[in-house]
């Protein structure tokens, strides 16, 4: 299916040989080179590839800016590869997070896997979504009542959270991600699976954007009990102390899968506490 495609890119070269793959494909595309013209035409994009470089605005603060305008889908395309980058980059609402020189099979491969991901989502109610992420029942389904741990109140129908009975707002993979372990309370999910349901891609598992979002989870609700690492596995809902604050490595606090260790998540929250809600 074709797809109009706003693409952020100042480099000229890079900008053509990304444009005429996509115009191969059958995607139309359109081109700015600065920040203000991306806000400018971001309403009318199906899809957004965002170079972090611009002339007139930093990449990330612009991502953050996009965010409050656009849902379309988003990958950075960017040559800053530090994990801090790709961390900040995750964190402000990318979808995915390509790094320059890339390989342009493996970037359309990206671009086809999170279209069909957000259009399986496409015109679908919240609740309808987090049913079908929590597999249509389980404990506390998205039908049925808030599921609670701690003072943490889920609400997998209205995709909301309150914490001692305040609205924290996550991100639409945040929650997808808490709503997912809260369907099935009791169970240990792996990153394999939580990947292929969240995400739709099991071959992301040795990615950090997993460990990213449960560490944006944390900081946010100030709960770090409230998703428990499961080493060497995966994750499970935690049971959160109500009087909450974030209580260093204990209880799984670690990000200890695969490629989250204790540094990822101390990074992971001290960002989620830098950037507050991130981008829906």
């Amino acid at each position: 299916m074709s797809m109009h495609a706003l693409l952020v890119e100042d480099d000229d070269r890079m900008a053509q040989a990304l444009g005429t793959a996509l115009a191969q494909r059958g995607h139309t595309v359109r081109r700015v080179g600065r920040a203000l013209d991306a806000l400018r035409h971001a309403r009318e994009a199906q899809f957004v590839l965002l170079d972090l470089g611009l002339p007139d605005l930093d990449g990330l603060e612009l991502l953050r800016r996009l965010r409050t305008v656009c849902d379309a889908p988003l990958i950075v395309v960017t040559a800053r590869c530090e994990e801090r980058d790709i961390v900040q980059g995750l964190r402000a609402g990318a979808d995915d997070y390509v790094v320059k020189p890339f390989r342009m099979a493996e970037l359309m491969a990206r671009i086809d896997t999170v279209r069909r991901r957000t259009d399986t989502h496409a015109g679908r109610s919240g609740a309808a979504h987090t049913a079908d992420l929590a597999g249509g029942g389980g404990s506390g389904g998205a039908g049925g009542r808030p599921v609670r741990s701690g003072d943490v109140e889920v609400d997998l129908a209205g995709r909301t959270v309150r914490v001692a009975g305040a609205e924290v707002r996550l991100t639409r993979r945040e929650f997808d991600v808490l709503a997912f372990l809260a369907a099935r309370p009791d169970e240990v999910h792996s990153r394999e699976e939580i990947l292929d349901r969240i995400w739709g891609d099991v071959f992301l598992a040795a990615s950090r954007s997993l460990d990213v979002h449960v560490a944006g989870i944390r900081a946010k609700t100030g709960r770090s009990g409230l998703v428990r690492t499961v080493r060497g596995f995966g994750y499970q809902l935690g049971s959160p102390a109500a009087s909450g604050g974030r209580d260093g490595v204990r209880d799984g606090v670690r990000d200890e899968g695969r490629g989250g260790g204790r540094n990822g998540e101390r990074e992971g929250e001290r960002e989620g506490e830098q950037e507050g809600e991130g981008g829906r």
